[in-house]
Order: structure tokens, then C-alpha cells, then sequence
């Protein structure tokens, strides 16, 4: 069984003061088996560092940026390099998310070329992709997101340190939350489309997390279906139910 992965994106928010509190009293009483579970929070490039010293001494929660530069060392300013998080003994990236393509004009290709200079340093990738509300209206959902797919199996090496995010565009921050089965058919068919295009391997072994609008309410449905391993969880990542959300791997195991 895929070891469910429970992601948490603070995205631009909160102060020092935030951090320190959320952080004691959610993040460092989280409750989980981490051979059956795996949990990754990512604070802002500037609570890094904060965020991790502040972890419990035995904590199993590791820790993400929320982006990472296409570009190498060099005169790149306010860019912060793969090499430089891996040497910052960062483990993990996010690649992709929505509102980097929306609000910073990432395309396919910076994503794909994102994904490939950040394994190429020893990163882990949590890769996301999704359709917008037209796109679903007009039954291109699956073509939207084969399409961003193919850029990131095109950069991809090792299938072992990525991670897929779907995350539905109109589902993010909105409140609205893609139906189990219209979850349960995309991630179906991206585990299809990994079979026929990369391998049956990586088709079995990969994850398929979910993104939009996961909460403590619907987390505990949504990880019972079948290809959905986990979660990339925004706003509710900040609020004290994450440790529900967390939990819910534990309904996955039955």
C-alpha cells in the first residue's frame, strides 16, 4: 500500500508569532504512524528555518518550500535555487501550484523545468496540476491535466521522490470540494495515463494526493477512495483541524 502523504501549504501567510504558536500547538501534536503516513508542511522561504527549529526534538514532520527557482546558482535576483534548499537541508518543493501559474505566468515548461533541475539536486517534488472552472464546464479536464502531466514525466528521473498534487483550480480556497467520485475518476485516470506513458511501476507506486478545499470535514470521505493518497492542504493547514485531517490516513488502512 502507497504510504498516504499529507501535505500543508501556509502559502504567504503569517508572522513570527503565528509560526511559533501554530507550530507548538498543532504541528508538534500531530499524531501519526509514519510508516503508514507522511507529513510535510510548507512555511513561507523566510519561517524556513524558524519553523523548523521550532519541531519537536523526535518530530517525523519534514519540511517544504513553496517554490523553487527554474535557474541555477547565479545572478538571479530574489531566486533561491534548488541547490541552495538542498544545502539548506530543505528536502522537499512545491512545483506547479495554481496560483504560481496564475498570478507569475508559470507555464508547463518552467514547471517541467522546475521539476528537473530540483531532482537533478537531490530534492523531493510535490508537483501540482488541475483544471479551471471552464475547462471542467467544458469537459477538458482530463486534457488539461494530461498535458500539464507530460511536461513534468518529460523532467522526471526518479519517480520515487515525486509526488502528484490534482488540485482543481475552482476548487481552491473557494470552498468548494471536487465530489468523491469526480476526485476518485481524475486521480483514476492520471494512474492510467502514468501506466500507458511511463510504466506500470510508477503507475502502481506513485502518489496522487488531492488539493481544494480539504478540510476536517470531507478529509476522512475523500482518503477512503481508492487513488487518492493523501492531501495538499491549504487553509485548513493553518487552523487547529489539520490534526483531523492528518488523522484521516487512518481510515485509508481499512
Amino acid at each position: 500500500m502507497r504510504r498516504v502523504f499529507i501535505g500543508g501549504n501556509w502559502k504567504s501567510n503569517g508572522d513570527v508569532n503565528f509560526i511559533k504558536n501554530h507550530t507548538k500547538n498543532v504541528i508538534n501534536n500531530l499524531n501519526f504512524d509514519s510508516q503508514k503516513c507522511q507529513v510535510v508542511i510548507s512555511p513561507t522561504n523566510l519561517h524556513l528555518e524558524l519553523t523548523r527549529s521550532l519541531l519537536g526534538k523526535n518530530s517525523k514532520v519534514e519540511i517544504s518550500s513553496q517554490n523553487v527557482s527554474a535557474f541555477p546558482d547565479g545572478a538571479y535576483t530574489g531566486e533561491v535555487s534548488a541547490k541552495q534548499l538542498k544545502d539548506y537541508s530543505i528536502e522537499w518543493t512545491l512545483i506547479g501550484h495554481s496560483e504560481r501559474r496564475q498570478y507569475f505566468l508559470e507555464t508547463d515548461d518552467v514547471v517541467g523545468k522546475k521539476t528537473k533541475i530540483s531532482l537533478e539536486n537531490g530534492l523531493n517534488v510535490i508537483a501540482c496540476i488541475g483544471e479551471k472552472l471552464g475547462e471542467r464546464e467544458s469537459k477538458r479536464t482530463m486534457e488539461v491535466c494530461f498535458t500539464q502531466l507530460a511536461a513534468i514525466a518529460k523532467n522526471t528521473n526518479d519517480w520515487g521522490k515525486v509526488v502528484i498534487a490534482y488540485e482543481p483550480v475552482w476548487a481552491i480556497g473557494t470552498g468548494k470540494t471536487a465530489s468523491l467520485a469526480q476526485a476518485q475518476e481524475v486521480h483514476g485516470e492520471l494512474r492510467n495515463w502514468l501506466d500507458g506513458k511511463v510504466s506500470k511501476e510508477v503507475a502502481r507506486s506513485v502518489r496522487i494526493i488531492y488539493g481544494g478545499s480539504v478540510t476536517e470535514s470531507n478529509a476522512n470521505d475523500l482518503i477512503t477512495q481508492v487513488d487518492i493518497d493523501g492531501f495538499l492542504v491549504g487553509g485548513a493547514s493553518l487552523k487547529p483541524g489539520f490534526k483531523t485531517i492528518v488523522e484521516s490516513y487512518k481510515n485509508k488502512m481499512i
